[in-house]
């Protein structure tokens, strides 16, 4: 059986990815690849949850694909003012659902859909 899914974002610009992840939800670099040069490869690691990124400068970004990342945070309304100062774009307000999450819909710089999450 499988132990764990990691999710793989593809993009041509790895480290502006790293820094959006890094700066808006603390995600800490364990992984890079190479060490040295051009990057192809880093993972993250957002509390128990890993994210890799790719690098590919033929992969188009802005249109976001069938996937959608989905990230529990503390505080949804504190993580959603960074979003747009670190490049990502927050077309609306979060909305209190009837299963009891405060939910606000963004997009990374890429064009990635997530939902930041938290339990109210």
């Amino acid at each position: 059986m499988p132990a764990a899914v990691q999710p793989i974002l593809v993009t041509p610009d790895v480290d502006r990815l790293h820094a959006f992840y890094r700066d808006l939800l603390g995600a800490e670099q364990v992984e890079r690849y190479p060490e040295d040069g051009a990057v192809f490869f880093v993972e993250l690691r957002i509390g128990d949850a890993g994210l890799g990124i790719v690098a590919n400068t033929d992969v188009e970004t802005g249109t976001p694909g069938r996937v959608l990342l989905s990230v529990a945070v503390d505080a949804v309304d504190d993580v959603l003012r960074r979003v747009e100062p670190l490049g990502g774009t927050a077309p609306g307000e979060p909305n209190d659902m009837p299963w009891g999450q405060r939910v606000a819909h963004i997009k990374d710089p890429d064009g990635n859909a997530v939902n930041l999450t938290q339990a109210i």
